[in-house]
């Protein structure tokens, strides 16, 4: 991997959360694009992999982090003071915290999410635990660390990217009956326009990604069911399947970016064409009607 020391994200300080899928394709995408990254995920196994490949690059620079490219910390970001933990280590490391590509999370299964009349209140709980309160809880120290560096340079900005679904605006209840899930992730269109509205002022901007059905290691049950995968071929239509995770990880680069100053307050979907695709089954070959 090269390292562009003039790239879109150069001199940028880039906190993701997570370490797998999405995630690591997006720190990849930053840190070539001049950023340094620092990773916060529950598994120490994923975090050092990711961490020394893109170290591994050899690019250097000077700075509080001593010419490292990436670190991590390991964290369950659920917990109040596990994520304080995780904004200080970074600002110790990076002198600041320029912006936010949050990924972690995922499905409720597991917990009892389902249909609302299966929904266990655990399942509810800890899905909305997991995919929801983890990203304010992260979000939150953020904007608390950007307004603190104000204090000292009147001119700092900041992008916050947060992860939506488009499962929580085009349901497709055949296949993904998840309702917790759902509702955490419609959810963060409410949170991403109520805080950019507050946080305009500050310069600290709010957007969401709602992808589509990403090819990741949460998406390995569906992407197992051959009925599944046949749905998403017709309702993904762009990508005739499942999306590869660098689709969202460049949306990030641009919206992590000053190239996207002007941008806040939105919830931007990556679907391969799902919101806007007939989910019947019909279909009709490319070119001319």
């Amino acid at each position: 991997m090269t390292i562009d020391t003039t790239g879109r994200l150069a001199g940028k300080a880039i906190l993701v959360a997570g370490a797998t899928g999405m995630a690591e394709a997006g720190a990849t995408a930053f840190v070539s694009e001049g950023a340094r990254v620092f990773v916060a995920a529950r598994t120490e196994a994923t975090c050092v992999a990711l961490v020394e490949r893109l170290n591994a690059s050899g690019a250097s620079d000077e700075g509080p982090s001593g010419g490292v490219r990436a670190a991590y910390r390991t964290a369950d970001l659920r917990e109040e003071a596990s994520v304080v933990a995780v904004v200080a280590d970074m600002r110790d490391r990076f002198g600041h915290v320029d912006g936010l590509f949050h990924v972690a999370g995922g499905s409720g299964r597991r917990f009892g999410d389902g249909p609302l009349h299966e929904t266990s209140l655990d399942g509810w709980n800890e899905t909305i635990r997991l995919n929801l309160t983890t990203q304010f809880l992260v979000a939150r120290e953020v904007v608390r660390s950007v307004l603190e560096r104000r204090v000292e340079a009147a001119e700092t900005q900041a992008s916050v990217v947060l992860m939506g679904s488009v499962l929580g605006f085009h349901p497709a209840p055949g296949h993904f009956a998840t309702h917790a899930y759902a509702t955490s992730k419609a959810a963060v269109a409410g949170l991403v326009r109520a805080a950019a509205a507050y946080y305009a002022p500050d310069g600290i901007r709010f957007n969401a990604i709602a992808p589509g059905l990403v090819d990741t290691r949460m998406a390995a049950r569906a992407a197992q069911d051959p009925a599944t995968v046949d749905y998403t071929r017709r309702r993904q239509p762009l990508v005739h399947g499942l999306l590869d995770a660098n689709d969202v990880a460049d949306l990030a680069v641009w919206l992590l970016s000053d190239a996207s100053r002007a941008v806040t307050g939105q919830v931007i979907g990556v679907d391969g064409g799902w919101g806007v695709s007939d989910a019947s089954g019909w279909s009709r070959l490319p070119g001319p009607v």
